[in-house]
């Protein structure tokens, strides 16, 4: 999985003059920063965060499931840091904003429980990969003996598997059926794709047949073309 580099944060400037207070809050949010850059190599496959313009503490993101019961679902969901996150227990909150049925997920709320899996949050051994990485496990689980966020799923799991499996399945659709329904300040939003699209992905098929072709001059004449259609 690669993370978008658009937008990374960068370093937070620390005054001279600052107070302590305003020091130690500085050095947390440059731990973020070094956080985020290190996802770009270390992220799960198949999820991707991108950070909010005007909030260090603020990230937007998307997972695409490619096995298992979820398999095809698009799932966004939002990522949140309290101001003092890197301090012991001072645990992310995602919240997902696509319907996410699930005994891991709050079916009024969409958040994701996190305390269960991390009763105690350590900022030394706990990061940002760590809770994205339990966030695509739950796709992924047969076992909800630890889930608490919906009661109720996990008992429809245990007793009707047939009838479990098709409120996931129902889940999925609706999933792919609002995947172009973004959130107004989300900065990982889809869009339709426009017959330029259509024409620039055969264009490029048609005449870039092999990597060795791959150009920026290559590229862009097929765009310019795609721009005529």
């Amino acid at each position: 999985m690669s993370t978008p580099t658009a937008g990374t944060p960068s370093r937070i400037p620390i005054s001279p003059i600052a107070s302590e207070e305003e020091r130690e809050q500085a050095l947390r949010d440059y731990k973020v920063t070094i956080e985020y850059k290190h996802l770009k190599s270390h992220a799960p496959g198949g999820v991707y965060l991108i950070p909010a313009i005007e909030n260090l503490r603020n990230f937007f993101g998307i997972i695409f499931i490619r096995r298992g019961p979820y398999t095809n679902g698009i799932f966004k969901f939002q990522l949140k840091l309290p101001p003092k996150y890197n301090d012991a227990n001072t645990w992310p909150q995602i919240t997902f904003s696509s319907y996410v049925y699930s005994p891991y997920v709050d079916e009024a709320t969409g958040a994701l429980d996190i305390k269960s899996a991390y009763a105690n949050w350590d900022p030394s051994r706990h990061y940002l990969v760590t809770v994205l990485t339990y966030l695509k496990k739950i796709f992924y689980s047969k076992n909800f003996a630890d889930a608490k966020a919906n009661v109720t799923a996990k008992e429809l799991a245990e007793k009707d598997p047939e009838a479990f499996r098709k409120k996931i399945d129902s889940c999925v659709r609706e999933s792919q059926k609002n995947m172009y329904t973004n959130d107004e300040d989300s900065t990982a939003k889809f869009t339709e794709e426009q017959v330029s699209h259509r024409v620039l992905r055969d264009l490029l098929k048609h005449h870039i047949r092999n990597e060795s072709q791959v150009t920026k001059q290559a590229v862009l004449a097929q765009i310019d073309k795609a721009r005529k259609v």
